[in-house]
């Protein structure tokens, strides 16, 4: 059995009281587990540190990430320096293993399969030596505004927010637990092949009798879910383990009960460490949610697509005017309006702190074309909207063939005054193309003549307004100068042949105008004011864009090695932020589901363009 060593918590903290904190975990550091509700990060030093309960878009039960009142949960042994992390191969259950001369010791970190009560279990192990542990849960409840009562339970500890939250949990553990002001802790010892496991859970679950037994049946469980959901991929290409485990985090970050995907599940990590862009990603972007479909499709999972497809037809269908908001919360209702924590120090003292996102407001009017790209890519794959969804549909590109003119704050969401963007136009175009594709392959009634004439005005509008001869290629606004990543989408949604004189310039001047090697940066910030402070990195997804637009224009062999190098600033895990700094560091929230969605993207279309012509 353990050797419990209760009430030494006060010896082996991390640092001593009054001194600064100790600098935080790299964003990179951390690998992401998760039930389909909600998610959490788990750093290399066996912490949790990031973790909003019990949903996705609740207040932050650990965020210590962004500061001490954040609240952490911390498992691991009495060995210095960081562990090694591994997933169990095509499941989302993480390993961290720390090495020392006297032993090695073993994290194990997973969340309940999706569907069971929300539980995340934490196991702790030695696999050689006799190694000594050290447990410390300390809530940081509703974004670390509230206190935590401590309770001791009948075989358990139980936390309770002392703010309107009203959030409580309960951990369980077969080790002695020491209550503590703020939470529970406990050092114990392992004799080589023995283990100790913590769960914490919702108090709402079922007050189930959990023991060694029941640890083993839910991690196989949760094993042989993902497993089994892994397995329906269809992808055999070259770049399995990548893609493969950008699905999982892809799966990971889609909400189980409504098929929508949130952007991130954090919120706050810096674009620019001790910068000003810090954002709160755990909401549903019309815009990402509608890619996702098409890289689960990609992949073979057309359950994930059609049940997305169910939650966009509710959205489409309830749109009275034909205009659509740009984010909603997981329940489909308005994303809450943003505000500061400006009790949270800050990754890296980066603040504000952001909670809730003020670009609901906004007008973006690219958000029609990915939603009937995604409506359209569904349907040739045998998801059919209903009667109801269709009218809808007709409402939205109604509307649609009346605004495409009207500026907008555009796809990277600017704070300045609105202007008439290149990507929000293209997607105007994507919105009308695929609505009459639609409307003309099911014989469904539409005012196709109107549609037509917008959509064909917009082709003119792209091609007499926003292309520069002087720069030689397509700019981000009418009559600009700056260029802009998003135009990298114009092949991809066959608006221009990928071999097309003006496209080919454009990808030049993207080459050499916003790439640093493979790395591309969103747009001209030296030419293009967002109006916002300071600088950011250069952004994944565009990365990933930039190889297959390279791919679609024939240089496959450039293609193929700009891809492999994308994929060495992954992080340890195969995981991504949203950017990658200077020094090759992750940056903003993470991990992005944009990245992954064009990583995948990326690999399909190579790995279909490597293989050669279909016979």
């Amino acid at each position: 059995m353990a050797e419990s060593e209760t009430g030494k918590a006060e010896d082996r903290q991390e640092h001593k009281q009054g001194d600064p904190p100790p600098p935080p975990p790299a964003i990179e550091d951390h690998g992401l587990i998760g039930d389909g509700g909600t998610a959490a990060l788990v750093s290399r030093e066996g912490t949790i540190d990031f973790c909003c309960w019990p949903r996705f878009d609740s207040p932050s039960l650990f965020a210590s990430l962004l500061g001490e009142k954040g609240g952490s949960f911390e498992l691991r042994p009495e060995i210095d320096g960081q562990g090694r992390q591994i997933y169990l191969t095509d499941t989302a259950i993480l390993f961290t293993r720390f090495f020392a001369e006297c032993g090695v010791a073993e994290v194990s970190d997973f969340m309940a399969h999706p569907g069971s009560a929300p539980r995340l279990v934490r196991r702790a192990k030695a696999v050689r030596g006799r190694v000594e542990f050290r447990m410390r849960c300390l809530p940081g409840f509703d974004y670390g505004r509230a206190g935590c009562e401590v309770e001791a339970g009948e075989e358990c500890v139980q936390l309770t927010s002392t703010g309107d939250d009203g959030t409580r949990v309960r951990l369980r553990s077969n080790i002695e637990l020491s209550l503590e002001e703020g939470g529970a802790v406990a050092h114990f010892t392992l004799e080589a092949g023995e283990s100790a496991w913590f769960v914490l859970e919702d108090c709402t679950c079922d007050d189930d009798g959990i023991d060694d037994a029941w640890i083993s049946d839910a991690f196989k469980a949760t094993s042989d879910w993902w497993r089994n959901w892994a397995a329906g991929s269809t992808y055999e290409g070259r770049w399995r383990d990548l893609v493969y485990r950008s699905a999982i985090t892809l799966k990971l970050l889609t909400c189980i009960e409504t098929g929508a995907m949130i952007a991130a599940p954090t919120f706050g990590l810096p674009e620019t460490p001790g910068g000003g862009r810090n954002w709160d990603y755990r909401y549903v972007w019309l815009r990402d949610a509608a890619f996702s479909s098409y890289a689960f499709l990609r992949l073979g999972f057309a359950a994930e697509a059609e049940h997305f497809l169910t939650w966009l037809g509710e959205r489409v269908s309830g749109s009275e005017d034909g205009q659509l908001p740009v984010l909603f919360g997981l329940g489909g209702d308005s994303a809450p309006d943003e505000i500061t924590l400006d009790h949270l120090e800050g990754y890296a003292d980066s603040t504000p702190v952001r909670v809730g996102n003020d670009a609901q407001g906004q007008c973006q009017l690219d958000i029609y074309g990915e939603l009937m790209d995604a409506i359209y890519l569904n349907d040739s794959q045998g998801n059919l909207l209903s009667w109801e969804a269709w009218n809808g549909v007709r409402r939205i590109i109604d509307w649609v063939a009346e605004h495409w003119e009207s500026p907008d704050e555009g796809i990277w969401e600017i704070r300045r005054d609105q202007r008439h963007h290149l990507h929000s136009r293209l997607m105007c175009w994507v919105a009308l193309d695929r609505a009459l594709r639609l409307a003309r392959k099911r014989s469904l009634p539409a005012d196709e003549e109107r549609w037509r004439a917008a959509r064909d005005a917009i082709h003119h509008d792209i091609h007499d307004n926003f292309w520069n001869d002087e720069i030689g290629a397509f700019t981000q606004s009418r009559r600009g100068e700056a260029l802009d990543a998003a135009c990298l989408l114009m092949p991809m949604v066959r608006f221009i042949s990928p071999t097309d004189p003006r496209w080919l310039s454009t990808l030049e001047q993207v080459g050499e105008r916003l790439t640093n090697d493979t790395l591309v940066y969103r747009y001209s910030a030296d030419v293009s004011d967002d109006g916002l402070d300071g600088v950011e990195g250069t952004f994944n997804m565009c990365s990933f864009w930039y190889v297959e637009c390279v791919a679609r224009s024939g240089d496959l062999e450039r293609a193929r090695f700009l891809f492999d190098k994308m994929a060495a600033f992954a992080n340890h895990l195969g995981l991504f932020a949203e950017e990658t700094g200077p020094a090759g560091q992750q940056l903003g929230n993470f991990p992005q589901a944009f990245t992954h969605m064009a990583l995948i993207s990326a690999a399909f279309y190579l790995d279909r363009a490597l293989d050669g012509p279909r016979l």
